[in-house]
């Protein structure tokens, strides 16, 4: 009898795949895969040297970024630090003060075992739970002598103060550490920042690294042209300036002296002639501080002598005219005036970015001197180095 049942279409049966062509592609991807595995990333998968330049850039200004952070941490704990060595130094003298007031009210309780005038309100005082408790038995205080309430008073007033300032020095200390924590965060982040960078670099080839040379170079012949665009601007704004003030003098007369405009002219040029005379007098030792200071390199936190970042190199030249400013470009651009570009002036702060990380010192001509990253040295350059719109104010410190 014939059979009613389907013969099976003969072929291979593969790791439960039922079919000759679904085993053949599945072995296929199976061994494309293990290739792309074992392949080396083809030049596709790498970024392109454009976004490798975007990225040291970004990474750098993190890094800045991180740096004045770094300073600002770092300022904090030396404050801190300080802080805390006075509270000590104050408690250790307190604490001496205690141990003779302690001393007197030991003398008075021998003096009175002695006499034999039964237990010593002096021991009892030393042996009770809190002066308080001492201070609530009236009859024992009205047994004591003058001498006795005042060293009972001082060793009272002493252990309470010291209690105290033990107190303060023990919370500034708990203060310092969490400072220093936060110190070695910034410190490593930092670190890792540079540390990507210099990776990603150190993968350019040399033709790559040779187009991002001449690409920089490029970008900084715009920077020069900008800031003789300023240069220009400057000059003929001041030309203006002048023309004007000597339109005002021939207008008064040629002895000057008129009793309406000449007075006026007086009074209203005199005060900002002399301001202007006081500030480029600083700004001139500010600037022959940063002078000096151009060649040596840039390293994170260091404010000097041998090696600087941005916000060292302007405190220092600064300080050098005799004016205080903060450590961190946060807190330096708070400390001054701002001004107009158009209106910067040597020796007038220059900060760049929105986050405010970096600063410069301006020359005059479009130009500055700054400490510019990790890896270059201190150096004159035009404002307009990462283009116009990275400047953020120009402020004029005194």
């Amino acid at each position: 009898m014939a059979s009613h049942r389907k013969s099976r279409t003969p072929g291979t049966r593969v790791a439960g795949i039922r079919t000759p062509a679904l085993a053949t592609a599945a072995l296929t991807s199976v061994a494309l895969l293990s290739q792309t595995a074992d392949a080396a990333p083809s030049d596709d998968d790498r970024p392109s040297l454009e976004e490798v330049e975007k990225k040291v850039d970004d990474l750098y200004r993190q890094a800045e970024s991180a740096t004045e952070k770094y300073n600002a941490v770092k300022e904090k704990t030396t404050k801190q630090r300080k802080r805390v060595d006075t509270l000590l130094d104050d408690v250790a003298k307190r604490t001496q003060t205690l141990n003779e007031a302690r001393e007197e009210l030991g003398s008075f309780a021998a003096a009175q075992y002695r006499t034999g005038a039964g237990v010593p309100d002096t021991a009892t005082f030393l042996l009770a739970d809190s002066p308080q408790d001492f201070f609530d038995r009236d009859q024992l205080m009205d047994r004591m002598t003058g001498r006795q309430k005042a060293a009972v008073d001082d060793y009272v007033t002493q252990q309470s103060e010291t209690m105290e300032k033990r107190k303060e020095a023990t919370e500034s200390l708990a203060t310092l550490t969490e400072s220093q924590d936060d110190l070695k965060t910034a410190k490593a982040t930092v670190q890792k920042k540079l540390s990507t960078a210099r990776e990603l670099m150190s993968k350019l080839t040399a033709e790559e690294k040779a187009r991002l040379a001449a690409a920089e170079e490029k970008k900084r012949e715009e920077a020069v042209r900008k800031a003789a665009e300023l240069a220009r601007q400057q000059a003929e704004q001041q030309e203006a300036e002048e023309e004007a003030r000597r339109q005002q003098q021939a207008e008064s007369g040629p002895s000057g002296t008129s009793d309406s405009s000449g007075s006026s002219g007086s009074t209203s040029t005199t005060p900002s002639t002399s301001a202007d005379s006081s500030y480029a007098a600083k700004a001139e030792k500010a600037l022959a501080f940063a002078r000096a200071q151009i060649g040596k390199p840039y390293v994170w936190g260091a404010t000097g002598p041998d090696s600087y970042d941005c916000s060292g190199l302007t405190q220092g030249a600064w300080k050098a005219a005799g004016v205080s400013l903060p450590r961190t470009t946060y807190d330096q651009v708070e400390a001054g005036t701002t001004v107009a570009v158009s209106q910067a002036q040597p020796g007038d702060l220059v900060f760049f970015y929105d986050d405010i990380t970096h600063v410069g010192v301006y020359i005059g001509n479009g130009m500055m001197i700054h400490a510019p990253k990790p890896g270059t040295y201190v150096r004159e350059e035009s404002i307009f180095y990462d283009g116009e719109s990275s400047i953020h104010s120009v402020v004029r410190p005194a």
